[in-house]
């Protein structure tokens, strides 16, 4: 392109240059306008319009057709990218067109999972509040047992502590010797 332009002016200087002689004798008879001067016109004509056309084959040529070619590819480029731009356009659509059957497909799931955790929840507190209530009433028997023990014990002590008053009060010294020797001839005579 930059070879063009430098030809171009070139050309165009050359033609300015040699058209200053002709400009300047404007007002006398001008030799061009004879046969010759027309045949010389002509012929500058040609070689001008030659030198044109044979920079314009030359140069020009292989810079349009480059331009032709990075122009065409550029458009390809275009339809490839246009034509992945559509391709992922198609993509996300399908996409879009799903995401409502999968929005409701995962409130089912959430739904049922919340669902599923509180009837979990729910039978974990009735397990807990069945151990409570089997450990409350485990713990009211062994009460129940302990205070049944600790009433025989009382109940024992002061039925000994009774009936001592009362063998005390029933039995004297005489009687008390008596009662012992009963008491041991009855063991010795088990013992044989």
């Amino acid at each position: 392109m930059k070879r063009f332009t430098e030809a171009a002016a070139a050309l165009t200087i050359y033609l300015l240059l040699t058209a200053t002689p002709a400009l300047a004798q404007e007002g006398e008879a001008s030799p061009a306008d004879s046969g010759i001067g027309w045949v010389v016109r002509w012929l500058n004509f040609a070689i001008v319009m030659g030198a044109i056309v044979y920079f314009a084959v030359k140069k020009g040529g292989p810079y349009f057709r480059r331009n032709a070619d990075e122009i065409a590819q550029q458009i390809a480029e275009g339809a490839r990218a246009r034509e992945a731009a559509e391709q992922r356009r198609r993509e996300i659509e399908e996409k879009m067109a799903v995401l409502p059957k999968e929005i409701e497909e995962m409130r089912a799931t959430a739904k049922r999972d919340s669902d599923a955790e509180a009837k979990r929840l729910r039978a974990l507190a009735r397990e807990e509040a069945e151990k409570i209530e089997q450990a409350s009433q485990a713990e009211m028997a062994a009460a129940e047992r302990a205070g049944r023990l600790e009433l025989k014990a009382l109940t024992a002590r002061l039925v000994v502590e009774r009936a001592e008053a009362l063998l005390k009060q029933e039995l004297s010294g005489e009687k008390d010797a008596r009662l012992v020797r009963t008491f041991v001839e009855e063991v010795g005579g088990r013992a044989n």
